[in-house]
């Protein structure tokens, strides 16, 4: 069995799939302090934003090798969490800066409970990702 570039793209996916899942755990962990008010929302808001634009960078990575390896099913099960990233960047909130959880709103029971469940569905895609990458 010969060293492909598609072996490359799985072992680096593998990788970097787990580095996902400790920033989503992260995430989680963070969402569910502020649900309990262990903190302040603008001291939690600020590290758990500078995550979300690497996290959406690394999977976009994902995408484009698994597209130059030509893997057309793996590169399939990946696209809608891609496009979903794209989504929730594109409609952040309207202050123009690249914040995607925004202090005040944040503290709004709705949205809270919808970024807990993003995080646990995002959480769920990587961990199934990374068994699939590694099994592949």
């Amino acid at each position: 069995m010969a060293f492909t570039f598609a072996a490359f793209c799985y072992m680096l996916t593998l990788v970097l799939c787990a580095s996902l899942i400790f920033f989503v755990i992260w995430h989680i962990i963070a969402f569910d302090e502020l649900r309990t008010d262990f903190k302040n929302p603008i001291d939690q808001g600020n590290p758990a934003r500078a995550l979300v634009v690497p996290e959406y960078s690394i999977h976009g990575l994902f995408c484009l090798m698994f597209l130059c390896a030509a893997e057309w099913v793996t590169l399939g099960l990946n696209i809608p969490l891609l496009f979903y990233h794209l989504w929730r960047y594109f409609h952040r909130p309207a202050d123009g800066s690249e914040v995607m959880y925004d202090a005040v709103s944040i503290m709004n029971a709705d949205i809270l409970n919808y970024c807990q469940k993003e995080s646990w569905c995002k959480l769920a895609f990587y961990l199934l990702s990374f068994f699939y990458y590694l099994y592949r």
